[in-house]
Formats: structure tokens, C-alpha cells, sequence
């Protein structure tokens, strides 16, 4: 398959008029003078850019991960490649062990298929949070860091847990992220963690942060908490949820100033409502009402979003003026990098996977390509 005359995302680069090739599933070559090929697309007046890499979300379509159904988990996957999300990692909630063992053992014995995204890790996000900033988890399963139940967890995952979400204040946070700093990800998630219990996360080797604003003590001037001690790590990266409810523009527009547009991950977070009308859903054993774009308990906390990450790109670009240069770049190689699969997707670059979008000049789809 060739991809002809399109502007074309090259890292470092930004759009450059080029034609791409892709053999046995990879781009081959990404080039400027012209390919024959078996297929080829003509992406004149078109973006290309690489298949969009969301590591946090929930649910879609009326169907949750959680749900321990692989009907179910085979249409949110559908749903999310014709939505030019590629490459996903499935994301689970604060529930006991023995639901999680089933959620984990049902997405990693997953058949995956063509018109599917693929599944490149798991999200745990839960049950090792803070009470004090549960949002939209339930309370009666939080429990404390535990090393055992991890291992135990990822070995039900098949080795595939690639994020584990926790609050380093609770006991046995600290000794947790040195234990397994090496053999998963750790995020700092739902967490009343103030700056320097943060930085001594980040120095004992957590190094991504779970939807930055949202479940976690506010920046203030003398007392930064989590936010500040990421304005001070350069090596970690810190998700956004760009949905237009999660965070306001001004304060994305001043994230991208202060950490630039290499470490911020953009995720949908996204629930069952996400491809649905309003009305009444469920996320994480507990009631979630959807109005608009915005999704509640009944109490009036934020659960999750009710959009995908396509959608929040656009946002970022055309409510929060937001580069579509960065944007890509946040939705694609960072988030990638984030969890340690920049070498087989989030970019077009030869011998990785030959999976990319082509949006008109609007951002609208015109085509979704997964190799």
C-alpha cells in the first residue's frame, strides 16, 4: 500500500509533503519522490498522521472493560479504530482482586481482529488510591499498595499491566514504586500527595502522572503538590483529559508552557457513554449521569469523560489553540513513549507498525489504516 501527496507527521519535523509505503503490516520507506504500490491512496489536501495511542480509558459504547465480556470488549475496540485510535491500553477500576484477576484475564486472552484497535498493554487504575481523592472510584475496595497482589494481577494479565496507578502517601506507596519501578510503569494517581512527597516518588522511580488536575491537591503558590514537583521532573509525563470539562483552556494553554509539548500524554479517560446519547450509565459499580458532553455521579463528581481521543485532539486544537503539531505529538509518540511501545507504534517511521489517519483539512477522518 502506498499513501500518496499527503502532509505527512514526521517526528521532529512536523508536516512534510511525503509518500509513504506500507509492506507486510510496517512502513517501509517515507520518502519524496514517487511509489508505485498494489493500492494506493491519494491523501492530496490531506493530513496524514500516525494512529492515535490512548493509554487510559474506561469503556465505549455501552460496553466497559471491566465488564468481563469479550463481545463486549471487542466493540469498544471497533468503536475506537474508526474513531483513529490504533493502539489502546484498556483501563480498569478500583474493584477487589478476584473481579480484577477476571477483568485482566479476559483482555489478555483477547482474539484481537482487522476492524479492531489493538490492545498494546492494561491501565490499572485502582485499587491503590487515596479515599480523600477517590473522584469517581468507589471507596469500599481502596486498599494500600501491595506488591504481592500486583504481581499476582499481572501475572492473570499475561505480563501485559503496562501502567499501575497509585498514591505514594498511603502506606507502603514508597516501597511499592522501588519494588517495581522496573516491571511496570508507575503513575501517580488519585492522591492527596503534597510537592515533596511527589518528588520523592519521582526520585524512588515513579515517572507518569494520571490525569493531571483532576484527583490531586491543587497548584497553589506555596503549596504546589503534584503539579509543581512535575514542572520540576524532565523526565516525567503527565496525562490530560482535553474534553473541555475536565480542565480549562487557559489552564492547558499554561501546562503546555510549563512542560512543554514532550511529556504531556493525551487521554480520553473515556465511560460507557462515549459513541451514545445522554442519558443514564455506570462506571466503576456506581451510577454515572450524562448530560451534554459532561458525566456525573449524583453527587456531581466528574466520572470520566463521555468522548475519544480523536475528539479531545480536536479540542486541543480548535478550543484551546493548541498547535496541531503538538497535538498530534501528544496523542501519538508521547503517550507511546509513556509506557516503553515507541518502537513499534506512535509515529510513521520505517519498520514500525503501518498503522496512521488521514484527516481532511478540518480534522475529520477521510480514512483509518491499521496494518
Amino acid at each position: 500500500m502506498v499513501v500518496k501527496n499527503g502532509l505527512v507527521f514526521v517526528e521532529n519535523l512536523g508536516f512534510q509533503k511525503k509518500n509513504v509505503e506500507i509492506k507486510d503490516g510496517l512502513f517501509t520507506r517515507i520518502v519524496d519522490e514517487d511509489i508505485s504500490g498494489d493500492e494506493v491512496i491519494d491523501a492530496s489536501g490531506c493530513y496524514v498522521i500516525p494512529g492515535l495511542v490512548d493509554v487510559h480509558l474506561h469503556a465505549a459504547v455501552g460496553h466497559d472493560f471491566c465488564d468481563e465480556d469479550d463481545k463486549g470488549l471487542s466493540e469498544i475496540l471497533k468503536y475506537e479504530l474508526k474513531s483513529g485510535i490504533t493502539s489502546l491500553c484498556p483501563t480498569s477500576m478500583t474493584f477487589p482482586e478476584d473481579k480484577l484477576s477476571g477483568v485482566f484475564e479476559t483482555i489478555a486472552c483477547h482474539k484481537g481482529a482487522d476492524d479492531e484497535a489493538d490492545i498494546i498493554g492494561i491501565n490499572m487504575e485502582g485499587p491503590f488510591i487515596a479515599e480523600k481523592k477517590k473522584g469517581a472510584q468507589k471507596a469500599d475496595y481502596i486498599r494500600n499498595p501491595d506488591v504481592d497482589m500486583f504481581l499476582r494481577l499481572q501475572d492473570k494479565a499475561k505480563g501485559l499491566i503496562k501502567l499501575c496507578d497509585i498514591a505514594p502517601e498511603n502506606p507502603g506507596g514508597m516501597e511499592f514504586i522501588k519494588a517495581l519501578k522496573d516491571k511496570v510503569v508507575i503513575s501517580i494517581a488519585h492522591t492527596d500527595a503534597d510537592y515533596e512527597t511527589a518528588m520523592e516518588a519521582f526520585k524512588n522511580g515513579a515517572w507518569h502522572v494520571t490525569h493531571l488536575y483532576n484527583a490531586m491537591n491543587g497548584f497553589t503558590h506555596r503549596a504546589p503538590g503534584v503539579v509543581g514537583a512535575v514542572s520540576d521532573c524532565d523526565g516525567v509525563y503527565a496525562e490530560l483529559i482535553c474534553d473541555g470539562v475536565h480542565i480549562n483552556p487557559a489552564s492547558v494553554r499554561a501546562t503546555f508552557k510549563m512542560l512543554g509539548d514532550d511529556r504531556i500524554v493525551l487521554i480520553s479517560d473515556s465511560m460507557m457513554a462515549a459513541g451514545l446519547e445522554d442519558g443514564q450509565y455506570e462506571l466503576g459499580g456506581q451510577e454515572v449521569f450524562v448530560h451534554g458532553n459532561k458525566a456525573t455521579l449524583a453527587d456531581g463528581t466528574i466520572a470520566g469523560s463521555v468522548t475519544n481521543l480523536m475528539n479531545c485532539m480536536k479540542t486541543l486544537v480548535k478550543e484551546m489553540d493548541i498547535p496541531l503539531e503538538s497535538a498530534v505529538k501528544c496523542a501519538t509518540i508521547n503517550p507511546a513513549r509513556s509506557i516503553g511501545v515507541e518502537d513499534k507504534v506512535g509515529s510513521i517511521e520505517a519498520g514500525k507498525k503501518g498503522d496512521l489517519v488521514i484527516l481532511d483539512k478540518d480534522l475529520e477522518i477521510v480514512r483509518v489504516i491499521k496494518s
